[in-house]
C-alpha cells in the first residue's frame, strides 16, 4: 500500500509548508502526551518503565494515572516479563526505556512477549547515534535488526510528532499483538499536515521523481527531503519515501512505489546491517533487483554532538545529497 499524503510536495510548496509548520519536537514528547490523553478513555492501558520515566516521557502518564503506572527500576528483563504477564490478563501494556537497554533484553522479548503474542508495545527512546554525547553504550544501532527477526513484531518509527500521535492511537485502539515503537530524543521538524493518516505497512510517498529514490525512516526523513530539494535545483528529480513501518515491510507496495527508479538510496540512523536498507534489499531482490546504496552506521558509535554525528555518517541533508550524487554517478546495472 502506498500512502501518498501530499502533505510535502516540492520546491516552493515545500518551503511554504515548512514556514507554516509548528516548531520541531521530539517524537518521545508526542508519545508521552498522546498516551496520557488516551489514558482516561482506555482504562486497560498500563505503563511500565525502567527508572527512566522522565526521559522516556512515560512520567506524563504516571502523573495522571499513578495506579496504572509501575516503576520497575533498572531491571529491564523483569519489566518485560511483568509486561507479558499483565498483557495476558487483558491489559494493553507500554514498556518504556532507552532503546538500547530494553531491546538488549532480546531473550525476554522473544520468549515472553513475542512467542506469547501478547499486546505489549516496547517503546525505545533515545534511538540511534543521535543520543550523541552519551556515547556508544547508550546508542541503539542494532535494535531494528533484532526486532525485525520476530515474525509477529510490528516495528514502527515515526518521522515527526504527528505521525507519532497516530501510531500511538493505532497501537492502543487497533493493534492486538506485540510492537516496537522507536523514538528520538532530538527534535525533528513536522513533515506532515493534518490530512496525513498513518496506515500500518503503507509506504508514505512524500515526493515523486525519476532519477532515483531516497527511502528514509525516522529522524532521517527530513534530511532526505532537504537533499531532494537541492537535487531538484540541479534538474534532478528524486522520489522520497518515508518508511514508518519497518516490519512487516510491504515489499510489493515498496516495489510499486519505486517503479521507474533503477537506483535507490536508503538512509537510517541505525547500522546498515539488518535495518531499513537490508529490508529494502531483501524485498527488491525477490521482486525487482535494483541498485541500492545504503547509508547508516558502519562502525561502533562514538560520543559527539548529534549534529556532528549526523554529518559524519551522512544522515543529514548535505550528507544525503552527497550520497545521492555518488549513486547517480554510478552506472545502473
Amino acid at each position: 500500500m502506498i500512502n501518498s499524503s501530499d502533505s510535502v510536495t516540492s520546491g516552493p510548496e515545500t518551503a511554504a509548508a515548512c514556514a507554516a509548520a509548528p516548531p520541531a519536537r521530539a517524537t518521545r514528547d508526542a508519545f508521552g502526551e498522546t498516551l496520557q490523553q488516551l489514558g482516561s478513555e482506555h482504562p486497560q492501558i498500563v505503563v511500565l518503565d525502567a527508572d527512566l520515566s522522565e526521559s522516556t516521557r512515560s512520567a506524563m502518564f504516571a502523573a495522571a494515572f499513578p495506579e496504572r503506572f509501575f516503576q520497575l527500576g533498572i531491571q529491564e528483563a523483569n519489566m518485560l516479563g511483568t509486561a507479558a504477564g499483565l498483557a495476558a490478563t487483558g491489559k494493553r501494556v507500554f514498556c518504556c526505556s532507552f532503546s538500547c537497554f530494553v531491546t538488549g533484553r532480546f531473550d525476554q522479548i522473544k520468549v515472553s512477549v513475542a512467542y506469547n503474542d501478547v499486546p505489549v508495545t516496547i517503546v525505545g527512546t533515545h534511538s540511534g547515534c543521535a543520543v550523541g554525547p552519551d556515547g556508544y553504550t547508550q546508542m541503539a544501532l542494532e535494535d531494528i535488526a533484532l526486532l525485525r527477526t520476530l515474525p509477529n513484531m510490528l516495528v514502527l518509527q515515526p518521522a515527526d510528532d504527528l505521525e507519532t500521535v497516530q501510531m500511538v492511537e493505532h497501537l492502543v485502539t487497533r493493534h492486538s499483538g506485540p510492537a516496537f515503537l522507536r523514538l528520538t530524543r532530538q527534535k525533528v521538524p513536522r513533515l506532515h499536515d493534518q490530512r496525513y493518516r498513518f496506515v500500518p505497512g503503507a509506504v508514505d510517498r512524500l515526493r515523486v521523481g525519476r532519477e532515483l529514490a531516497i527511502c528514509a525512516t525516522g529522524a532521517c526523513v527530513a534530511g532526505a527531503l532537504e537533499a531532494a530539494v537541492r537535487l531538484e535545483r540541479e534538474g534532478c528529480s528524486a522520489t522520497v519515501l518515508n518508511v514508518p513501518t519497518l516490519a512487516p515491510l510491504d515489499g510489493a507496495s515498496l516495489a510499486a512505489a519505486l517503479e521507474g527508479c533503477d537506483r535507490v538510496l536508503s538512509v537510517e540512523d541505525h547500522s546498515v546491517i539488518g535495518g531499513l536498507g537490508s529490508a529494502i534489499c531483501e524485498a527488491l531482490a525477490e521482486r525487482r533487483p535494483t541498485h541500492v546504496r545504503r547509508v547508516g552506521l558502519r562502525e561502533f558509535g562514538e560520543s559527539g554532538a548529534t549534529e556532528a554525528l549526523f554529518s559524519k555518517h551522512h544522515l543529514d541533508g548535505p550528507g544525503i545529497y552527497a550520497e545521492a550524487k555518488a549513486l547517480l554517478a554510478t552506472r545502473a546495472g
